[in-house]
């Protein structure tokens, strides 16, 4: 077990419980692992709601609600499709906060506007009135991370969860 991980995903969780609410993820590149460390720390079930894995474009759509037009004008690994995808987590589950993640983790499929290691996050809280979901917001980023295919996938389960965190610590209505 990465210690890290389990740290980071273990004080997230302690966040949420605080807090009372739900995470979901939405997982392109990272297949699962930000949900794995989620369930990874005993307990979670009192505040990790689900997973989606989209790793192909129809998944995306249609668990998600991704709309075609933004990955037709975008691509899937877009800061405008991570967005689709958290704000999709959120629409589908019942949690307050969601985190999506799309990248390029290599070895092959990079390019010069987006290199191998190119990873776009988004992070979706919205309060929860009688299980109604309002007033969501969301952020994002891109973050280029060094290293093989485990390296950058491993950097971006700590983002994703880094992320998470500073968006709980930094909304004090949920």
């Amino acid at each position: 077990m990465d210690k890290t991980l389990y740290s980071l995903a273990e004080s997230v969780g302690q966040a949420l419980n605080s807090k009372g609410i739900f995470m979901a993820t939405a997982e392109s590149c990272t297949g699962g692992w930000v949900a794995k460390c989620m369930t990874d720390v005993p307990g979670s079930s009192a505040w990790f709601d689900c997973g989606f894995t989209v790793y192909n474009r129809e998944a995306k759509q249609q668990m998600l609600g991704v709309p075609a037009a933004v990955i037709d004008a975008h691509g899937e690994v877009s800061e405008a499709t991570v967005e689709a995808m958290a704000e999709g987590a959120i629409a589908q589950s019942r949690a307050a906060v969601t985190v999506g993640v799309s990248g390029i983790a290599g070895p092959g499929g990079g390019s010069e506007e987006k290199p191998v290691g190119t990873v776009y996050f988004a992070w979706c809280i919205a309060d929860r009135v009688a299980g109604v979901m309002r007033n969501s917001k969301t952020t994002s980023c891109r973050e280029v991370f060094e290293g093989d295919r485990e390296a950058v996938r491993r950097q971006a389960v700590a983002r994703a969860l880094q992320g998470v965190l500073e968006l709980l610590e930094n909304h004090a209505s949920a």
